[in-house]
């Protein structure tokens, strides 16, 4: 996501999370506290949103496992940088549908259950490449499927350890990205651009 605009820094660690919980956002924005970093994005473009919709569509259809899929949900995640945690909204969040992760879920709920987050990327690419990823990594999430727009590519990130993950996958928009257990799938991406 694009960032619209940076609030002015609090320099103590539990104001910046108060600060940053009080925000208030226009409809169709969203804030993040993202490495220390307050960041406030613009709603998405209609290429972002078909992309998402490729994604969401194959993993509720053809998925092992049923999963559940939040848009846009709030995860409140480990430490990163400065701030006492990382309050991250990934463009899709799921998990499988037995646990009802995100039944009577608050706006930050903990990612402890989440199967997979997805972000596609918008025109600060950047933060999904890396710090966002870092972010998941950190918090133990199994999988993070990066929609990179500008390299007209795909990649999966597995094995979550410490700031990064070991593993990754990449594929071309318009070539087939292998999804693992509990997914099971071929993600088909020849229509995503």
């Amino acid at each position: 996501m694009t960032a619209m605009a940076h609030a002015p820094m609090p320099t103590d660690e539990e104001t910046l999370l108060d600060y940053f919980l009080a925000l208030e956002t226009p409809t169709g924005f969203r804030a993040e506290l993202i490495e220390g970093e307050i960041v406030v994005t613009p709603p998405t473009d209609g290429t972002h949103e078909h992309c998402f919709s490729r994604v969401v569509s194959q993993i509720m259809r053809k998925s092992a496992v049923d999963m559940d899929v939040s848009g846009y949900k709030g995860l409140a995640m480990p430490r990163g940088g400065r701030c006492p945690r990382n309050h991250v909204i990934p463009d899709a969040t799921i998990a499988p549908s037995e646990i009802r992760l995100f039944q009577g879920a608050e706006p930050w709920m903990p990612s402890d259950g989440v199967a997979m987050v997805v972000e596609v990327t918008s025109s600060n690419p950047e933060r999904d490449r890396k710090a966002k990823r870092h972010c998941y990594a950190r918090a133990g999430i199994p999988l993070y499927l990066l929609v990179d727009r500008g390299k007209s590519a795909l990649t999966l990130f597995s094995e979550p350890s410490g700031d990064d993950y070991e593993a990754h996958n990449t594929a071309p928009i318009g070539k087939s990205l292998p999804l693992p257990a509990p997914f099971s799938f071929d993600l088909e991406t020849i229509d995503f651009l």
